[in-house]
């Protein structure tokens, strides 16, 4: 299964998202930015290559929309609803993704 995390920068939410994830069986996780000077920034081809991919807030979806509605035809889009307060691998950060992502994926 291929994971991808999104949030503006690339700096600490989607990064924590691509590290916990990819320690999972069966996972592949990448984590990207909407921002254009984002780590890694978010493309077509990381859509392509996703199975389901996860935004932090809505307004991360909503730019993901209207960027890439051709190629979202046949993938989930889910908003986690995290606010932009944690740091990177902060422990309430993990506890939060691993909650709520696993109410759409399953994983082992």
């Amino acid at each position: 299964m291929k994971l991808l995390f999104v949030c503006s920068e690339n700096r600490l939410r989607s990064p924590t998202g691509e590290e916990i994830f990819s320690r999972y069986e069966g996972v592949e996780a990448i984590g990207c930015g909407t921002n254009a000077d984002a780590e890694t920034p978010l493309s077509g081809d990381l859509i392509e290559w996703a199975d389901v991919v996860f935004v932090m807030e809505k307004s991360h979806r909503n730019k993901v929309k209207k960027k890439y509605r051709d190629l979202l035809k046949n993938k989930r889009l889910i908003s986690l609803d995290i606010p932009d307060n944690y740091e990177r691998m902060d422990p309430i950060l993990i506890r939060l993704l691993e909650s709520r992502v696993s109410k759409h994926v399953r994983i082992r």
